[in-house]
């Protein structure tokens, strides 16, 4: 199903099973109330710390604008850095453009902006040309950074970003994964050149193994047969072993480079942390034997906010350039920088590693959607022991049973 997923977005085209085809006829039922105009929101008007965050119940209620979209109810979100980053301003010049390419030219206003990017919902609504979702199922997804985000009662996305739910999870626990999820895959598949099929005995180090990012990435990797080195504070270990880790490494204890030194050599370095870290890591990869070192932490973003798009462009492309030429000349080993990529086809394959019980959901924490605030709180505290999800709906059948009887209402009305 993922493979045909993959065909229609480069293809253009709506190829699926027969029972996908019976599907498309009832893909254009909604079961979203005509009279229902509006929804409960957090937005922020403007950028700042957590004095910006306001909640609404009048926030315009998304619709479907191509045959693509489809529209979901949702019933979990949770909450990442980027979050707290993009409530402070983070890469707003080149997100802004991305919403709207003629931003450059006018004072084009992002705002009012919803932040979240992770979702578990039920869908509502689909437009005309949706064959892989119909109303009442329930889906997982991660939210472009572009587009409105997840802290609000519906959101609308492409058919190609979203993925049915893992049937084994909850809403809450199911919203914790697919933002860390397609993070990961686009840093360990796209960047770091790994798969299933090539990760068996492949030692892989992850820096920083605590967060959302890093409990996804060592439960995704031991899957494939690596050999996984973590790092963490010591009252982590118990949580990075019980998720697979073969060896942690406690950067509390002592001299974390000294401790890595004594270890064999890594094919990959996955670094969640940022900073000098690229100062004493670097070396711990096989020279010569076209080990990667990918970062997720790069200055793109932060310079073409601080310099402009094409000063900000060109200084990181420059930066980049001159790091991964000084590290293939001097030891053979690849300097790369990782971002996250939306993804709902990768999501369901994510979906049946979850359901064969290889990958577990990370909850940390759960606060009811009139605590936004408060979890923005817990997220700035640091040191991460999984994800912080937000309840935005109650897990129940009640909206879903009334919605569809309502619409079986109005198909009665219509046939009468």
């Amino acid at each position: 199903m993922a493979l045909t997923r993959l065909l229609r977005v480069f293809n253009g085209t709506a190829v699926g099973s027969a029972q996908t085809l019976s599907r498309a006829g009832c893909s254009r039922r909604s079961m979203c109330s005509s009279a229902l105009q509006s929804c409960r929101a957090w937005l922020i008007d403007q950028y700042g710390t957590n004095g910006v965050l306001r909640y609404t119940e009048e926030f315009t209620l998304p619709t479907i604008n191509s045959a693509s979209e489809v529209m979901i109810r949702v019933s979990a979100a949770s909450l990442n850095p980027l979050d707290l980053s993009m409530r402070g301003g983070y890469g707003a010049t080149l997100l802004n453009l991305r919403r709207e390419p003629l931003s450059v030219f006018n004072n084009h206003s992002e705002f009012p902006l919803i932040l979240g990017r992770d979702l578990s919902g039920v869908v509502v609504d689909c437009g005309s040309g949706v064959t892989h979702f119909a109303p009442g199922d329930e889906v997982w997804a991660a939210i472009p950074p572009w587009k409105q985000g997840s802290l609000a009662e519906f959101v609308t996305l492409t058919e190609y970003e979203v993925s049915h739910k893992p049937k084994s999870l909850s809403h809450i626990e199911a919203a914790s994964i697919p933002y860390v999820a397609n993070t990961a895959l686009s840093a360990l598949v796209n960047t770091g050149g790994l798969c299933k099929e090539s990760s068996s005995k492949k030692r892989v180090l992850i820096i920083g193994a605590s967060g959302g990012v890093g409990t996804f990435s060592v439960q995704l990797l031991k899957a494939w047969g690596a050999h996984v080195t973590v790092t963490c504070s010591q009252n982590a270990e118990g949580l990075v072993r019980g998720l697979g880790a073969d060896e942690v490494v406690d950067y509390t204890a002592g001299d974390v480079a000294q401790q890595l030194e004594m270890m064999e050599k890594f094919d990959v370095i996955l670094d969640t942390v940022g900073g000098d870290t690229e100062e004493w890591a670097m070396h711990l990869l096989k020279p010569w034997s076209g080990a990667k070192y990918v970062t997720l932490v790069s200055p793109f973003l932060l310079n073409t906010d601080s310099m402009g798009l094409f000063d900000g462009t060109c200084n990181a492309g420059l930066t980049l350039h001159n790091k991964a030429f000084q590290n293939i000349i001097s030891s053979g080993v690849f300097y790369r920088w990782a971002f996250y990529a939306p993804d709902g086809p990768a999501l369901d394959e994510v979906s049946r590693l979850v359901d064969a019980g290889k990958i577990l959901p990370v909850v940390e924490a759960q606060f009811p959607f009139t605590q936004v605030p408060q979890a923005f709180q817990k997220l700035e505290q640091g040191h991460a022991r999984g994800k912080t999800v937000v309840r935005v709906a109650e897990e129940d059948d009640s909206w879903t049973e009334s919605a569809e009887s309502e619409q079986e209402a109005q198909e009665r009305t219509q046939q009468n």
